[in-house]
């Protein structure tokens, strides 16, 4: 902090004079602090929004965490798609993002409905959760959105939230309270699924906050992750949008002095461990339920994502940046 110290203006001086010595003393000390004052370059910037390498039990070191761009609202939802992009959402901005190959991030999508969670959906789609209430595949070619679902039994949602797509085309999404009317439409916080031919099932409504929702490699686990518990659930998949009892794959590391604080989005890699964004970090939680390590990050990470031409950058969105880090297991992708 530069600390200006100005001289008493002597009280002989007429008032003009008085004034003018004023603002001749206010000017040349604002020229020493504009000339005194670096400006921070947004390679300082980056390197001050950088998290220090981590080793992962088993499976070895990643890079540092590294800012790709900051200066958004609330970015979520990275998505991988074939031709080398990354979408991701800011969601107060009713934006899609999206980070071409060549590195430019620009707008692909404005309004969207607050969307959140995306996914590649195969045959040129997008798949977007909106928080306006629908589920909607997106033409990356045409920007023309097909509305999937918008309601359960004749009424909207509450917020969709998150998804993820299987095997047969069919897809389970979260509908929790964030962005929800009040009181909310559907009166409880569930997950569902959404077949290929159209039917849509209730799953549960059992969970607080239901909010990140994957499969594992092998689609014979559906993993579902509260925000306002520390349990991550896991659920047998004993078909396409039939699942068994859940049960607690794994309880979260807490923030010191904090209790019960949840998980957000999340991402598997190819040996079907999960990535899941906490007020720690992503922490990184084999398919039995042990705890791995922690990548720290930044900011506040609410979702994350693998990409890259081999599939071990991982894409995390954090509160107001787009970061990304190296990791040493290839990602699985549920589309390509």
């Amino acid at each position: 902090m530069h600390v200006i110290h100005l001289k008493p203006v002597p009280n002989g001086l007429a008032y003009g004079q008085r004034r003018s010595l004023i603002a001749f003393t206010c000017f040349s000390a604002l020229a020493w602090v504009s000339v005194s004052t670096p400006v921070r370059s947004q390679s300082a910037v980056k390197a001050e929004r950088t998290s220090p390498p981590v080793t992962l039990e088993g499976l070895g070191p990643t890079g540092p965490v590294e800012l790709i761009q900051g200066e958004f609202q609330f970015t979520e939802g990275p998505a991988w798609t074939p031709d080398g992009s990354l979408y991701f959402t800011d969601i107060p901005a009713e934006k899609i993002m999206r980070l071409g190959p060549g590195g430019q991030i620009k707008t692909f999508l404005e309004p969207s409905l607050h969307a959140n969670g995306l996914m590649y959906g195969g045959k040129g789609r997008l798949l977007a959760c909106q928080m306006d209430g629908r589920l909607v595949a997106i033409d990356l070619k045409t920007k023309k959105t097909k509305v999937l679902t918008d309601s359960f039994e004749d009424t909207r949602y509450n917020a969709c939230n998150d998804l993820v797509i299987d095997r047969q085309g069919g897809i389970y999404f979260t509908d929790p309270r964030y962005r929800a009317p009040e009181p909310w439409p559907q009166g409880k916080e569930a997950f569902y699924y959404l077949s290929a031919d159209g039917k849509l099932t209730r799953l549960g409504d059992d969970l607080t906050a239901p909010n990140g929702i994957a499969l594992s490699p092998d689609e014979k686990t559906l993993y579902v992750i509260p925000s306002m518990s520390s349990k991550m659930m896991a659920y047998p998949v004993q078909s396409p949008g039939q699942i068994g009892d859940g049960h607690v794959l794994f309880e979260l590391k807490q923030p010191e002095g904090k209790r019960d604080t949840g998980g957000d989005g999340l991402a598997i890699d190819s040996q079907g461990n999960l990535y899941i964004t906490t007020a720690l970090g992503v922490q990184v939680v084999s398919p039995d339920g042990k705890l791995l390590g922690i990548i720290r990050c930044p900011e506040h990470p609410a979702n994350c994502g693998f990409g890259g031409e081999d599939l071990k950058t991982l894409f995390i969105t954090a509160r107001t940046g787009l970061y990304q880090v190296r990791v040493p297991v290839a990602g699985h992708l549920q589309r390509r």
